[in-house]
């Protein structure tokens, strides 16, 4: 499976990162399968440190046996109660290697903000993000799920 980082920087050998801020699936390293996601998670980053160059790193992605894998089909529940925990509870991490399941784009963070707040109920939070299209995002959080990846090259970005 081809899957792709959009950093600043061309990324031959994956770390996983500690976020600086509360992530959807905690600390790692993040990848998407969506070659525009990936564009725009690069133009992101260019914007927000004023550079004009960036790169879609590209990967193959081949599962291994013996790890901890969480799937999430779609933004149900189980989706919204992982990513709820790591935004929110103060030093929660998790025990699995890797973790895929839809990214929450600025649509998604605004009624997932809403539903922090308390002004509308879960079960209103999980209809809303029925009626969003959202792309997927692999989390690798262990340094023995990087060994499931492979640099296969890069696209620079420029803009």
């Amino acid at each position: 499976m081809i899957i792709y980082h959009g950093s600043l920087e061309i990324v031959e050998q994956p770390q996983i990162l500690e976020a600086n801020r509360p992530l959807d699936f905690g600390s790692g390293f993040y990848t998407t399968s969506s070659l525009q996601q990936a564009q725009r998670w690069v133009k992101l980053r260019m914007e927000q440190n004023n550079t004009s160059k960036g790169y879609i790193n590209i990967y193959e992605y081949s599962s291994k046996k013996g790890l901890n894998t969480r799937r999430f089909q779609s933004a149900n529940e189980a989706w919204v109660n992982f990513v709820h925990a790591n935004r929110t509870i103060q030093g929660y991490n998790h025990n699995y290697d890797i973790v895929v399941g839809p990214v929450a784009n600025d649509n998604v963070y605004l009624s997932f903000n809403l539903y922090e707040a308390g002004i509308i109920s879960k079960r209103e939070l999980i209809r809303r993000l029925k009626t969003y299209k959202l792309v997927d995002q692999l989390l690798f959080h262990t340094e023995n799920s990087l060994e499931t990846l492979e640099y296969i090259g890069n696209k620079e970005i420029i803009r």
